[in-house]
C-alpha cells in the first residue's frame, strides 16, 4: 500500500493540489500498478474534501475505487460520513495499539476505547464501508504492553476487519524486534491478515520492512521516495528491490515506472531525491572508479542485480580526477565516438587535469574536450560571448547588455528582466529570435555551493533544457552562479549549434 498522499504530505513543507493528488493515483494504480493507494485523512479541511472527491470520481471511473483508502477516527460516525460523502469505499479506521496512548491521549480504559472501536466497525459496515483497522503505536505496545496489545486484538479478531495494520509510529524499532513482534501477532492470530507500517527515525524502514516480511505479513506501507513526518518513511523503490531481489516474492509493481514516479513526485513535492539515494538518485548507476569501468568492459564484474535498465535508468562512468583510461573509453562509445591510443591517453589526461581543480567533467562536455584535445588547445566555438555587462540597482530591475558572436558575425541585445541570468537570456533570446533560431526551454536551474563557506569556492551551475521534446543538462564553475550559469548557456548553445547532444542523457518527459 503506498501511502504518499496520506502519511506523505506529513512531511514538513508538503502540501499537493487536488491536480497533482488525482495525477499521483493515477501514476501509482495506472502504471506503476500498485495495490491500494491511502488517499488522505478525514476531517483535515475543506480542501482536502474536494481533493478527495475528485481522486474518487478518476478512481469510480477507471475501476480502482475499492483500491481507495482514506484514514478515519474512532470518532462516532463523524470520519465516516465525511469518507462516505466522498465517495470512497474504504476506511482506515485508527485506534490505538499501547496502553499509553489509550490511557493518556484518550484518557479512556482499554475496555471503553475497545468498545468505542467496535462500534465505528459496526457503523462503518452499515454504510457500506470496508474496514482496515491500524493499531496506532504498536511497537511501543509490542515493548511496554503486550497484554494491552493482546487484549485489543482478541475482542477485534472476529469483527468485519479486512486488514490489521501494524505500525511503528515513531520508528523504534530495530530489524530483531520487528521480526519478533511480528511472528508473534501472526503466530496468536494466524487467520489474519497483518500489513506492516515503517518509519524511519533510525533509518531501519526497510531493514525492519525485510523482517516483518520474514514473519509472514501480507502486506507493507511504503511512499515515494520515502516522504514523511520526521525522518519520513519505508521507501517504496527501496522495498520493492528487496521484495523481488532478497525475498524472491512477486509483486504487480512495474519497475520501469518506478524512476519516472519517483521524479514527478520529486516535481510536485518539492522535496529533492539525494544523488545518492538508492535506486532513483542521480549517482547510484554512475562508477566512479577507473578499475570499475575496467571490470564492467571484461565481464561486468561490478555490476549487480540492480541492473539500471531494470527501473528505466542507464549506467553512467565518471569523468574526473579518478577516472581512468576504461571510463573515458565508456563514455566516447556512448557518445559514438572513436580515438587511437595517443588521443585516447591525451583526453584522459585532460579529464584529471580538470577533475584536480574540483570541475566536474560531464558527458556533456566530452565532446569539446576530445576537440580541444585533437585541436591542440584551439576550442573552436560557432557561438561565443564577446561581451557582456549586468547592471543591478535598487529600485530598478536588473538589465543586461549581451554581445555575441555567431560564426563570425556580431550581435548586441539589451533586455530588463526579473533578475540578471534572467535579463541575460532574455537578451540573448532576443537575439536567436531575431534570427527565426529556435530557442530552448529551461526546466530547472540549479546552484550547487561546497561546504566550508569559502567565499572564493567555486559554484557550479547546473542547467536542465528542453529542446525538440528531449531533456539534457549543461553545467559550469566560477566563483559567482551568475557567470556560471552564462557559461552553462553558452555550452548549451554551442552544442544545438553543432548538434552535440549526447544520446545517452536524453530522457522522455512524461
Amino acid at each position: 500500500m503506498d501511502t504518499t498522499l496520506r502519511d506523505g504530505e506529513q512531511t514538513s513543507g508538503v502540501s499537493f493540489a487536488a491536480q497533482e493528488k488525482v495525477s499521483v493515483v493515477s501514476l501509482l494504480l495506472d502504471e506503476l500498478k500498485v495495490d491500494r493507494v491511502e488517499i488522505a485523512s478525514a476531517r483535515v479541511s475543506e480542501g482536502e474534501f474536494k481533493s478527495v472527491q475528485k481522486m474518487a470520481q478518476w478512481a469510480t471511473t477507471h475501476g480502482y475505487i475499492d483500491k481507495l483508502e482514506v484514514l478515519g477516527f474512532v470518532d462516532g460516525t463523524t470520519s465516516l460520513e465525511w469518507i462516505a460523502k466522498a465517495g470512497c469505499k474504504v476506511v482506515n479506521l485508527l485506534s490505538k495499539g499501547s496502553l499509553k496512548h489509550c490511557t493518556y491521549q484518550l484518557r479512556k480504559s482499554p475496555e471503553q476505547h475497545l468498545e468505542d472501536v467496535k462500534k465505528s466497525i459496526n457503523s462503518a459496515c452499515e454504510m457500506g464501508l470496508k474496514v482496515n483497522l491500524y493499531l496506532e503505536d504498536w511497537s511501543n505496545g509490542m515493548r511496554d504492553s503486550k497484554d494491552y496489545v493482546f487484549k485489543m486484538m482478541d475482542g477485534l479478531k472476529d469483527e468485519p476487519v479486512t486488514r490489521f495494520m501494524l505500525p511503528d509510529t515513531l520508528g523504534i524499532l530495530n530489524p530483531d524486534e520487528a521480526g519478533r513482534f511480528c511472528s508473534e501477532m501472526i503466530k496468536r492470530y494466524p487467520g489474519i491478515h497483518f500489513d506492516f507500517h515503517a518509519h524511519n527515525d533510525y533509518d531501519l524502514a526497510v531493514a525492519n520492512v525485510y523482517e516483518a516480511l520474514k514473519a509472514g505479513v501480507k502486506g507493507v506501507h511504503v511512499t515515494v521516495n520515502g516522504l514523511g513526518e520526521r525522518a519520513g518513511n519505508a521507501p517504496l523503490t527501496s522495498v520493492i528491490a528487496l521484495i523481488h531481489d532478497h525475498l524472491g516474492f512477486k509483486t504487480n509493481i512495474d519497475e520501469s515506472k518506478l524512476y519516472n514516479v519517483s521524479k514527478v513526485v520529486e516535481s510536485y513535492s518539492g522535496v529533492r531525491i539525494p544523488n545518492n539515494k538508492p535506486l532513483i538518485g542521480d549517482n547510484v548507476f554512475t562508477q566512479v572508479a577507473g578499475v570499475h569501468a575496467d571490470g564492467d568492459k571484461k565481464k561486468n564484474l561490478y555490476f549487480n542485480d540492480l541492473l539500471p535498465e531494470r527501473f528505466g535508468r542507464y549506467r553512467e562512468y565518471a569523468l574526473g580526477k579518478n577516472s581512468g583510461r576504461s571510463n573515458i573509453v565508456k563514455n566516447l562509445e556512448a557518445l559514438g565516438i572513436e580515438l587511437d591510443e595517443e588521443a585516447t591517453s591525451k583526453v584522459t589526461a585532460r579529464i584529471i587535469e580538470l577533475g584536480d581543480k574540483k570541475e566536474v567533467v560531464s558527458l556533456d562536455e566530452l565532446p569539446y574536450i576530445v576537440s580541444d584535445v585533437l585541436k591542440n588547445g584551439n576550442d573552436f566555438k560557432e557561438i561565443q560571448m564577446l561581451n557582456y555587462s549586468l547592471t543591478l540597482t535598487d529600485g530598478l530591475r536588473p538589465t543586461a547588455t549581451v554581445k555575441i558572436g555567431i560564426k563570425g558575425k556580431v550581435y548586441q541585445e539589451t533586455a530588463a528582466g526579473e533578475g540578471q541570468y534572467h535579463a541575460f537570456s532574455k537578451a540573448m533570446f532576443k537575439i536567436y529570435r531575431s534570427l527565426n533560431k529556435p530557442v530552448p526551454e529551461l526546466i530547472d536551474y540549479e546552484v550547487v555551493i561546497p561546504p566550508g563557506g569559502k567565499t572564493n569556492a567555486y559554484v557550479q551551475t547546473v542547467i536542465t533544457w528542453k529542446f525538440e521534446g528531449k531533456v539534457f543538462k549543461t553545467r559550469a564553475l566560477d566563483i559567482d552562479q551568475t557567470v556560471a550559469a552564462i557559461k552553462a548557456t553558452m555550452k548549451m548553445l554551442n552544442m544545438l549549434e553543432s548538434g552535440n547532444i549526447p544520446k545517452m542523457n536524453y530522457m522522455e518527459l512524461p
